[in-house]
């Protein structure tokens, strides 16, 4: 900070330096050439010179006395050395006005250069406190205090702007970090939970001498537990897939990826009694196959398994980029719609029944469309269930 309040104010005082003397050798210069006239014209009207000859005074004679006139002399030469006079005083005064002038130009430069210095460290200091501000706030920040803010208290400008800039990126940061801290917080609960279950399993059901029927039933929870955590690990690595981005692009047929994930999901639509039908138009998008086919699939999955009986899924495709999933179910909070984007975060607390998802579906949805610069929105429905809807940019459609 020290090194940029130097920079600064050797700039500053530089050109206020310069321009103070190029302020004062223009004066100076302006004053030399009008001074000789001045000061020449204010001594002569101070000494007015008597423009009429001596002999212009003198009485007539008479043309019978009159003799020949004699010649005045020295009067030419009176009035030369009367011009000389006046000439060389005005010099010396101009000369004197000069140096006085000089004399006093020189001391107010200097005095206004010191000025003019001490005035530029006081005015990069100003300019560079909000500087200091945001790297005072920066150091002291940590996991601990995320919570602060600048909170510049300046007129607008470009360092106002850096610093509600910087606010903004720490309201960013602080949502991401309680993000990830929830995000590990949840996981290391739900992987927890189904080694808690093995093991008890393992321990009280196989204990003493279990009978074959015992056996089996201990085996087929265990088996149960397995594939939950393995399609709790599987969608984790999904998440953290869509979360680092796309490695290929290529085309993909949004509308033929919703009728394949509806007909793939008709069986356990039937065993829901839910009814799924399918409204798409033509609409092809540029990224990753294998991680949109998921973003269909969660959506879809998720509409079937969280409905009511006889209940119905409807899926459209429109051709303006528009993916919407909307189902018929229980009645969704609308304070609660944003948090069902959060991973493990549920409409309602898991039971850990056969078949129940983790919560990961719509976080995983929701990577996969920022991937792809997709926007998603939710609103709950005014009869029960919920609309997702994913828009995807004009740059990414074909």
């Amino acid at each position: 900070m020290s090194s940029e309040r130097a920079r600064l104010t050797t700039l500053y005082g530089g050109l206020l330096v310069l321009a103070g003397a190029l302020l004062t050798g223009l004066v100076y210069l302006l004053v030399e050439q009008g001074l000789y006239s001045s000061i020449s014209t204010a001594v002569t009207t101070a000494v007015p010179r008597d423009p009429t000859p001596p002999w212009k005074n003198s009485l007539p004679l008479s043309a019978v006395t009159a003799v020949p006139a004699t010649p005045v002399q020295g009067t030419r030469f009176a009035i030369d050395a009367e011009s000389l006079a006046l000439a060389r005083v005005s010099d010396v005064a101009g000369e004197a006005a000069l140096n006085r002038l000089l004399t006093v130009s020189v001391i107010v430069f200097a005095a206004y250069a010191v000025l003019s210095i001490a005035l530029a460290w006081w005015m990069a200091g100003r300019v560079l406190r909000p500087v200091a501000v945001i790297t005072g706030t920066a150091r002291r920040l940590s996991g601990a205090n995320l919570h602060e803010r600048i909170a510049l208290d300046a007129p607008p400008g470009e360092l106002k702007r850096l610093a509600d800039t910087f606010d903004e990126m720490l309201d960013r940061i602080e949502r991401l970090v309680g993000a990830q801290q929830r995000f590990a917080a949840n996981a290391a609960h739900e992987l927890r939970t189904p080694l808690a279950v093995q093991r008890a399993a393992a321990e009280i059901g196989l204990s003493g001498d279990p009978g074959p029927e015992r056996v089996a039933m201990i085996r087929s929870k265990l088996i149960s537990v397995a594939d939950d955590s393995e399609h709790l690990i599987e969608g984790l690595l999904l998440l953290a897939a869509s979360e680092q981005g796309l490695d290929r692009w290529e085309p993909v047929a949004v509308d033929v990826l919703a009728h394949a994930v509806a007909e793939g999901l008709s069986e356990e639509a039937a065993e829901h009694d839910v009814t799924v039908s399918v409204a798409a138009g033509p609409l092809t998008v540029e990224g990753d196959g294998v991680l949109l086919d998921r973003l269909v699939h969660n959506l879809v999955a998720n509409a079937v398994r969280y409905n009511v009986p006889a209940g119905s899924v409807t899926v459209r495709v429109d051709e303006d980029g528009t993916l919407e999933v909307a189902n018929t179910g229980p009645e969704v909070p609308p304070e609660t719609v944003p948090q069902l984007f959060e991973p493990f975060r549920r409409l309602r607390e898991r039971t850990h029944a056969r078949g129940e998802g983790a919560g990961l579906g719509l976080s995983i949805v929701s990577a996969i469309a920022r991937a792809h610069g997709a926007d998603v929105a939710a609103e709950a429905n005014r009869d029960g269930g919920l609309t997702v809807r994913v828009r995807f940019p004009p740059g990414q459609r074909r």
